[in-house]
């Protein structure tokens, strides 16, 4: 994928500022939409958030992967529940998905050991 969870998370932050200083719209429309389906329905936060981080993982968006690794971890899904979902991915992707297996790892050990 791209930079290592660390650069990313370290960066993460100041690239939000200047998205909100120089996108607001694109901001503000795109948090209304997460938080109005990304909050507890027929699905829990914690199925959600493994659903998006395995698309993260498909779609190889390290932002996503990396973003969606820390929600599940604070909706309360375990280290083992999220490399089952990676799991899925690669047995529904092959490859691609078997490959970025590795970076589910690293930003798990980053995100654990923060």
């Amino acid at each position: 994928m791209s930079a290592s969870p660390a650069a990313f998370f370290d960066r993460w932050q100041s690239d939000v500022e200047a998205m909100k200083e120089h996108t607001p719209d694109v901001v503000n429309s795109f948090g209304g939409v997460f938080q109005k389906l990304m909050k507890e329905g027929a699905l829990s936060v914690r199925e959600k958030e493994l659903i998006a981080m395995s698309l993260g993982m498909a779609l190889r968006c390290a932002p996503c992967l990396n973003l969606h690794i820390e929600k599940c971890l604070k909706a309360g899904a375990t280290r083992a529940q999220i490399l089952e979902a990676a799991a899925v991915v690669v047995v529904m992707q092959g490859g691609p998905g078997f490959t970025h297996v590795p970076d589910v790892i690293r930003a798990l050990d980053h995100l654990e050991n923060k």
